[in-house]
């Protein structure tokens, strides 16, 4: 039998690139046609998030991914350095089919900037949802010019002019460059609303679609959410039926499968390099990536939303089944 010590001898020589390059070749949406809540029109929901892992205290370690300011210890440092991961999606299945990884400290170890990397290899066929934390001028420009469509939602702040109301309730608006302002801005606008052609390195045209949460017992804030779309045409997308599509973000519910039915909750991962840290995200994600695929073809087959299939469950027979020796004995004589 092999010892634990063997295993990472092992995972030492293999290194993170051959798990890295089996993701990429394998990892792409599994949804089809007849599976719930996949598409909106011509559109696959896609959505985007992040989520940090811990990992051992080593110096390599926090030398590559530094620390947050949450968890300090007695001495007021964080106990582990962290790794941020920013995955795109599949809403219907939870399948992540891309990701980026790096630390949580420095220079380009946001989530907006790992996000924008992700954003150049986006399809032309999906619709990526996305949340608050997501939106700045730079990431929408990326993301609107890999020719996805996108459906965000940004923070109260962000200033949006009304340049027509629009049949469904949404209205049509205009992002400008944060670094014009003044006159220049007001230019802009004014040339929006008289339907001008922009200059995209400066602004662009959005639709806006508001609506507002209302608190039942706890249960939401009562506050207004804005969504701001690249689907400028009515016809193509209704406000309703993009705000009903918006609510497929459910990226968190990945997140958890991931931190907590695979890896467990509040445990730490095992690798005292980064390079090794990597292999080991990696090989959640590739295992993430083949329930879900299952679940979501089980659940196409049945006529059935993806999200009604528990994911711990099958984590749970996936383990008894990989586990069990007669099941052993049974794949070596069929292979």
């Amino acid at each position: 039998m092999p010892t634990s010590g063997g295993i990472t001898q092992a995972r030492q020589r293999l290194g993170s690139e051959p798990l890295w390059e089996l993701f990429s070749e394998l990892a792409a949406p599994v949804a089809e046609e007849l599976t719930r809540g996949a598409f909106l029109g011509r559109w696959r929901l896609m959505a985007i998030d992040g989520f940090e892992w811990d990992a051992p205290d080593t110096g390599e370690n926090a030398a590559a991914f530094g620390f947050s300011g949450a968890g300090a210890d007695e001495q007021g440092r964080p106990a582990y350095p962290k790794v941020r991961v920013v995955t795109v999606s599949e809403c219907a299945s939870h399948a992540v089919v891309d990701a980026e990884m790096g630390g949580v400290a420095g220079k380009g170890a946001g989530e907006q900037a790992l996000a924008r990397k992700l954003y150049r290899r986006l399809e032309e066929d999906w619709l990526l949802i996305a949340d608050r934390n997501f939106y700045n001028w730079a990431g929408w420009c990326t993301a609107a010019d890999s020719g996805a469509a996108l459906l965000w939602r940004v923070k109260s702040d962000l200033r949006l002019p009304v340049l027509g109301l629009l049949p469904d309730g949404s209205y049509s608006s205009v992002l400008i460059s944060p670094k014009i302002g003044g006159k220049a801005r007001q230019a802009l606008i004014e040339a929006a609303r008289a339907g001008d052609d922009l200059d995209e390195d400066k602004a662009r045209y959005v639709r806006v679609i508001e609506y507002e949460v209302p608190d039942r017992d706890g249960d939401g804030k009562g506050e207004l959410i804005a969504l701001i779309t690249t689907i400028t045409e009515v016809a193509a997308a209704p406000a309703a039926v993009l705000a009903e599509a918006h609510q497929r973000w459910e990226h968190e519910t990945g997140n958890k499968q991931l931190k907590t039915y695979l890896r467990g909750p509040g445990k730490v991962l095992r690798s005292k390099s980064p390079d090794m840290v990597r292999q080991e995200v990696y090989g959640f994600l590739l295992t993430h990536y083949a329930i879900s695929a299952l679940i979501c073809r089980a659940a196409t087959e049945a006529g059935i939303d993806p999200d009604r299939v528990k994911f711990k469950r099958t984590v749970r027979i996936a383990r008894r089944r990989v586990a069990d020796p007669a099941a052993c004995r049974s794949r070596n004589r069929t292979s």
